[in-house]
């Protein structure tokens, strides 16, 4: 655990740091994406950028809207401060300025949100690996175990030998073999059926992390990840039985040999 670290004479976050990490290794994901398809590379940049704007502006108007009674007073100023980020705005906002940019693009179809997946599990590792450095409290439950850790430094710290399930650190674990398979299976399933892939995937991980956290039930002995999270599980599924109905199934059939001669 590491909140923060000198990098040539200069305080850095490292949650900061792993959050530029993070679009930097989505950048490269899609790059590589983009030309493998027979797309301008430097879309890809684009779409970072549309994502970055989007997300930003998402997060910051979730967060003034969760917290409307506090803020309306102020709220030119709140608009703008330099804390309150929520991320499901952020996915929401993210989502919509890239669909404009596809749009404005002409290539508003499934393969744009199947370029989207792999990006998606990916930053989400690493940016559960500034979690982890910075001690943010998006850690578990209390417990004794073997791996148990504790974050007394942290920017959210534990009380003083008190350890928890080090829960950013199963999420790196869990994101990243997502992005994996998500990866090796870009070419074998038909469009859409990615993203519906990662949809089903995520939403799962973080329904079963949520167990071992800390967040307050709100409904149906569930809390509020659980719930968004069984949401892109459902919407994930349908996707997945709607082209298995018209096709048969959701993965692409090989290409024939060539006749020998």
């Amino acid at each position: 655990m590491q909140p923060e670290i000198d990098l040539f004479g200069l305080p850095v976050k490292t949650f900061g740091l792993m959050f530029a990490l993070g679009f930097i290794a989505c950048w490269a994901v899609i790059r590589r994406r983009l030309v493998e398809i027979g797309k301008p590379a430097d879309w890809a940049f684009e779409i970072i950028f549309a994502s970055f704007v989007g997300g930003l502006v998402g997060s910051r108007v979730a967060w003034v809207l969760e917290n409307w009674s506090q803020v309306s007073p102020g709220l030119p100023g709140s608009l703008f401060s330099g804390s309150g980020l929520v991320w499901y705005g952020g996915v929401i906002g993210g989502t919509l300025v890239v669909l404009g940019w596809a749009r404005w693009r002409d290539w508003l179809c499934p393969s744009t949100f199947d370029i989207a997946a792999v990006p998606l599990a990916l930053g989400n590792a690493i940016g559960r690996i500034g979690c982890q450095l910075a001690g943010d409290g998006d850690y578990g439950k209390a417990w004794d175990g073997p791996w148990a850790m504790g974050y007394p430094n942290g920017t959210v710290p534990t009380a003083p030998g008190v350890t928890v399930h080090p829960t950013p650190i199963y999420e790196t674990l869990a994101m990243g073999l997502i992005a994996w398979v998500l990866w090796r299976l870009r070419d074998r399933v038909r469009p859409g059926c990615l993203f519906a892939l990662w949809l089903v995937l995520a939403g799962l991980e973080r329904f079963l992390v949520e167990f071992l956290r800390t967040n307050d039930v709100v409904a149906l002995g569930l809390t509020t990840p659980q719930l968004q999270s069984a949401a892109m599980i459902v919407a994930g599924a349908v996707v997945l039985a709607v082209v298995r109905h018209r096709h048969g199934s959701v993965f692409l059939r090989p290409a024939p040999r060539a006749a020998a001669a």
